[in-house]
């Protein structure tokens, strides 16, 4: 599992592969990487994501929630169709903008 900041663009990526068995390790080390973020609005690229269930709906809510909490927002960009449709489907497009 590789995470990706690109202190240059401000966006941290997320890994190739997010199922539920890797859910966890993904929004502890996502967690870490995006609390050191600057700015109220924090950038998560989600184009190299392949591999994925409903778990990384899971994992970015519950990103988004965190962010919150801190004062920030999060800001998914390069989102895979799958993902936008998934997002969809559970009715939260409203609360991972993009």
């Amino acid at each position: 599992m590789e995470l990706r900041d690109s202190n240059d663009t401000g966006t941290v990526s997320l890994p190739e592969r997010l199922t539920l068995q890797e859910a966890v390790a993904v929004l502890e080390r996502l967690g870490r990487l995006l609390k050191t973020q600057p700015g109220p609005t924090v950038s998560l690229n989600a184009s190299a994501l392949k591999v994925f269930d409903s778990s990384a709906v899971a994992v970015l809510l519950e990103l988004r929630r965190t962010l919150l909490a801190q004062g920030k927002t999060l800001a998914v960009v390069e989102w895979p169709k799958r993902l936008r449709d998934l997002v969809g489907l559970y009715g939260v497009n409203e609360l991972l903008p993009g």
